[in-house]
């Protein structure tokens, strides 16, 4: 890798994004140099689904927009040290707001859609939310809880509501939380990741710094994301990546693989994000002259099956870069195999010696000691700045313990196994966590586990990741009944499971055993459930639940 930045080069791009401060002063700079370019773009289609009046904002519109928003949260009470709820999907909305509040220092706790009344209560009332901002079309599902909670409510565009009492902590600062994202854990239910300015700035300075295949060109790229906004993929890395290159953020309501490549050309889209399923289902669209006629020269992401990796590449001439990050990582931790050789099919993620924020790995047998090359371990991260959590997620909100249980020994254990070849390139290998990552959603098990224990009739349960061809991975109930009735018992846990957990998070897949294999203390053994896991249905009775599990998602939309 001839072209990384040299460490001075490096060093000084990352002081360059970090003397911003906070994401708001990143736009104020950036309005400053590239004031009439598109920040945000919408495809013609896509404007006329959500009724926005424009198609584009530039930089000094989403500075003007920004700054006006900024100025009635202030006068109605709002301060720094606050959080506010935001249920906004991927809409220029949210991250109006974001940029808003951030300018007060007020953080923000993206809502996902597809959550229940009872996940959306425990989100708001474990972060404390002071107001939810939400659009009109989710005013009957969300605003009974906030009102249950005595949190004021404010529709998208409209007057904003008197805040209630005042959390100060101190101006807007690098430091200073922007954001809290839940993500799953293993314990059940989601924990909250503190997210600081610096951690999303170091996606800027991560995306600014790269070479390769990515080498972005100031003020000319336009990067198209179908990911939720609610995640940091599209909320930090693609847009702090867009905003710190000044390029535009293609904004899309969802993947629609049919008119895919019309809207890559529609909008001149010259990069996207992908996970596996996305590259999974465009082959299965027919073959056409049109297949390489578009401007895409890259596409970043993750989970691309091995069999499609070269096909996709070949038919239509877009590199896919594996990579690799967590919620808790951010910028300060993200990998992608950018350079050649990629090893393409091997689910290579690159080398950590790359430009961006400094890192160092390790990869560590279950004693905590590292393995030699080509053999399996858990990756360590740290930051190599000699702070070793600086720029990577604050902590869990409210959970010291699992914060310090994640650093132990002064390295984040990502529970992800990985091996590294004799170059020091790495390879996914599996996640070690109790984990489904379903088409690009983490989904705790032990969530899962707890909703079906409450069905009367079951004797025991194992949520499992199933391999799915289309989505990586797919939630799979393997269950022991303590009733005859087994048809009756599938239906109570799969209503149980819908009325209760997000559609995504609904088993796709269920099986019957007679037992399942646990330890002396009863623990269930997971690894012995793997051939399970491996062919579900192959299992004699396996009940596939996928197609409904489907007109589920269908329902809620």
């Amino acid at each position: 890798m001839t072209d990384l930045l040299s460490p001075a080069e490096n060093l000084a791009l990352g002081q360059h994004y970090l003397s911003a401060g906070t994401v708001f002063g990143l736009l104020e700079r950036q309005a400053e140099a590239f004031g009439p370019n598109d920040l945000f773009v919408l495809p013609e289609k896509v404007q006329v689904l959500w009724h926005e009046a424009q198609g584009s904002l530039s930089y000094a519109d989403v500075l003007k927009a920004a700054i006006d928003l900024s100025n009635a949260f202030a006068g109605a009470g709002y301060v720094a040290g606050q959080r506010v709820a935001v249920s906004l999907e991927n809409r220029p909305a949210h991250f109006l707001n974001w940029l808003a509040l951030n300018r007060l220092g007020i953080s923000v706790v993206p809502v996902n859609p597809d959550l229940r009344e009872e996940e959306v209560e425990y989100l708001l009332r474990h972060s404390g939310a002071s107001l939810l901002v939400r659009l009109d079309s989710h005013a009957s599902r969300l605003d009974p809880v906030a009102s249950s909670l005595n949190i004021p409510v404010m529709t998208s565009g409209g007057k904003v509501p008197a805040a209630g009492g005042a959390l100060t902590s101190g101006e807007p600062a690098l430091e200073q939380e922007a954001a809290l994202i839940y993500t799953s854990g293993t314990t059940g239910t989601p924990k909250g990741c503190i997210l600081s300015n610096r951690f999303f700035l170091n996606w800027a300075w991560w995306y600014g710094a790269q070479r390769g295949l990515i080498a972005l060109e100031p003020g000319r790229e336009r990067l198209m994301n179908p990911l939720p906004a609610f995640h940091v993929n599209a909320m930090g890395h693609s847009f702090m990546g867009m905003l710190g290159s000044g390029g535009a953020q293609i904004i899309i309501d969802r993947f629609h693989p049919r008119d895919w490549w019309d809207t890559a050309r529609e909008t001149k889209a010259t990069a996207f994000h992908y996970l596996g399923v996305i590259p999974a289902i465009l082959l299965q669209l027919p073959h056409s002259s049109d297949d390489r006629a578009h401007e895409v020269r890259f596409a970043l992401g993750g989970g691309v099956h091995p069999d499609h990796h070269a096909t996709f590449e070949a038919r239509f001439g877009v590199p896919l870069l594996e990579g690799w990050a967590m919620t808790e990582t951010g910028g300060a931790g993200t990998l992608c195999a950018a350079f050649e050789p990629r090893s393409i099919g091997e689910r290579c993620i690159g080398s950590p010696d790359r430009s961006g924020p400094p890192l160092e790995i390790r990869l560590t047998d279950d004693d905590g000691k590292d393995v030699p090359p080509d053999r399996r371990g858990e990756l360590l991260l740290r930051s190599g700045t000699g702070e070793a959590r600086q720029g990577f997620f604050s902590g869990y909100l409210h959970d010291q313990e699992a914060t310090e249980k994640a650093w132990s020994g002064g390295w984040l254990h990502t529970g992800d196994v990985m091996r590294r070849d004799e170059s020091g390139r790495l390879y996914f290998v599996d996640r070690k966590k109790n984990i489904i990552r379903r088409s690009g959603e983490n989904i705790a098990a032990a969530e899962v586990e707890t909703v079906l224990a409450s069905v009367p009739g079951l004797a025991q349960v194992a949520i499992i990741a199933a391999l799915d061809p289309l989505r990586g991975e797919e939630v799979m109930a393997v269950v022991v009944s303590g009733t005859e009735d087994t048809a009756a018992l599938a239906e109570a846990l799969f209503d149980a499971a819908a009325q209760r957990l997000a559609y995504y998070k609904v088993p796709g897949l269920l099986l019957f055993v007679p037992s399942l294999p646990t330890t002396s203390t009863q623990k269930v053994q997971r690894e012995k459930l793997r051939g399970i896991a491996q062919d579900p249905l192959a299992q004699p009775g396996c009940i596939d639940w996928r197609a409904r599990k489907q007109n589920l998602r269908q329902a809620a939309h």
